[in-house]
């Protein structure tokens, strides 16, 4: 399972352990992932996804998965979120 954000694309980062001599060793810094179940209002499902605790906080900033994907880049989104993204847009262009 790779360790990336469905939603914003974070993945792993690398940089330096440093202890109190200033001794420099390779570390990672890995990303805060989360498997949640949110729920899309247009389509009346719900959906598993793995995403960090930032993407979580972005999607009840903007009132939802429906609102944080009409937003989000589709370079960002993994396969599956672009998916469900370009099934909420084919179902509001129905029912409008």
């Amino acid at each position: 399972m790779s360790r990336r954000c469905e939603l914003t694309g974070k993945g792993p980062m690398t940089g330096h352990k440093v202890s109190h001599a200033q001794n420099k060793t390779k570390r990672r810094f890995l990303p805060n992932l989360q498997e949640v179940t949110l729920a899309s209002e247009t389509l009346g499902r719900t959906f598993r996804l793995r995403i960090s605790n930032h993407a979580l906080r972005s999607v009840d900033h903007r009132g939802g998965l429906d609102a944080y994907l009409a937003k989000a880049r589709d370079e960002d989104l993994s396969p599956a979120a672009l998916a469900i993204k370009k099934e909420i847009a084919k179902a509001q262009t129905a029912a409008a």
